[in-house]
């Protein structure tokens, strides 16, 4: 009997049904498109993947593979989207994982029976587990701002996003500084006739590369090497940064009222020098829509052609009933990020925003959830739990910034080293 049901085939759920099956653990997953890889395939035709067409990974090549799997070291630093995609087939056809998956399958809904879950797909069939990991990502939903007055232009979110060719010869505005925005920006840059970027609080921006080394290796050397704590690391960072790119003001680009280390900061070996190339010019937030015109909270307006809104996501799982799991007041209070503690059944895989890298950190999530599944290891009791979870948000206000863009923050180091205590005490703490 399978019980354990598996939302999504992206690379989040290919690495627990991996771990799973490692465990001596079946599992039935479910994915709405007809292929594996999530957001990693461009038009993935389960029509939920931002990808565009000129996206690289944010983290090099040697801090990004699965443990037991390495990236062909031939890849360059940064794989792009197609390269990593072929890295994720590779390494479940390597593991027999796509024979596990049902594709062209959706789930509708998934509702809490005594101490097991009735998960019904879209073609009305039910199916009863004793547990759901839920792997379906969390950028699909596109959170647009409610600027008042109207544009009569083109105006789009990131997540629809795919290439530059629409834009050719216009102006166009991107409203937001995460690093979607920051790559669109630069990908439209030398193509359109101009690019403005707009941003409400501005952030800090770091290069990928300082002195001809990725910059998360730099981390990986201070942390790893250096033995230093992650809140360390990320002050010496911040001088670092600060030699090798100097002020970002110098720019136009506001520095940000909080310190460096206490946000998770863009990363963008292109935007400043595009800046500096007069292809980018920086403004602050959006005061008003006004037919053509967009007027900014500086006094100063222009004309657009097009508007481009990175504006971020709505956590959204239209499967769940919000009183079963509300993800506006729940996606924070997750028992070690993974478990609802109300229903111990339900287990997100990937809703994390690490510092570090996010693939073999949800690697070593399968591996937790894989030794829960097979009663290696077990939970605490729900009081423990709560206090898991208090800690934990204390910890994230104390560290990062006080702000919904933080809830799903964790520090990779800190993190990995409870899951693997977990593991290793076969009871997970707090």
């Amino acid at each position: 009997m399978t019980d354990t049901c598996i939302i999504g085939a992206g690379s989040s759920g290919v690495t627990v049904a991996k771990s799973l099956k490692d465990a001596g653990q079946t599992a039935d997953i479910f994915e709405k498109g007809s292929q594996i890889g999530g957001m990693w395939r461009y038009e993935n035709d389960n029509g939920q993947s931002s990808c565009y067409a000129s996206l690289h990974i944010d983290t090099s090549r040697p801090n990004l593979g699965y443990s037991d799997f390495p990236i062909d070291p031939s890849l360059p630093d940064f794989l792009s989207h197609a390269q990593f995609l072929g890295h994720l087939e590779a390494y479940a056809d390597h593991f027999g994982i796509p024979e596990m998956v049902r594709f062209n399958t959706a789930v509708t809904s998934v509702e809490p029976e005594g101490d097991r879950y009735r998960v019904t797909l879209d073609t009305g069939e039910s199916r009863d587990y004793a547990r759901v990991v839920i792997a379906n990502g969390h950028l699909s939903d596109p959170r647009m701002p409610d600027f008042p007055g109207q544009f009569d232009g083109t105006a789009i979110h990131s997540h629809h996003y795919r290439s530059a060719d629409p834009y050719i010869g216009k102006r166009v505005l991107v409203v937001g500084i995460g690093n979607s925005a920051v790559d669109i920006a630069v990908d439209l840059c030398r193509r359109a006739e101009h690019v403005t970027l707009s941003t409400r609080r501005s952030a800090w921006v770091m290069p990928k590369y300082l002195m001809g080394v990725p910059i998360d290796q730099w981390s990986g050397f201070l942390g790893r090497k250096l033995r230093l704590p992650t809140p360390a690391v990320r002050r010496i960072m911040a001088q670092l940064i600060k030699l090798g790119v100097g002020d970002q003001r110098r720019f136009g680009l506001p520095r940000p009222e909080h310190p460096m280390w206490r946000e998770h900061a863009t990363l963008s070996q292109e935007l400043l020098p595009n800046i500096g190339h007069g292809y980018i010019d920086v403004k602050p937030n959006v005061k008003r829509l006004d037919g053509t015109r967009v007027a900014f909270v500086d006094g100063t307006d222009a004309p657009y052609d097009a508007i481009i809104y990175a504006t971020g996501y709505n956590l959204t799982f239209p499967f769940l009933d919000r009183g079963v799991f509300d993800p506006d007041l729940q996606a924070g209070e997750l028992y070690r990020r993974m478990v609802v503690p109300a229903h111990p059944g339900l287990i997100h895989a990937g809703l994390v925003q690490p510092v570090g890298p996010t693939i073999p950190l949800v690697e070593t999530q399968g591996k937790w959830i894989a030794a829960l599944a097979s009663g290696r290891m077990t939970l605490p009791p729900r009081a423990e739990m709560d206090r898991e979870i208090t800690a934990h948000r204390d910890y994230q206000r104390r560290t990062y910034l006080d702000a919904p863009r933080y809830a799903l923050e964790v520090d990779y180091k800190t993190y990995t080293r409870q899951m693997l205590a977990d593991m290793k005490a076969g009871q997970a703490g707090t």
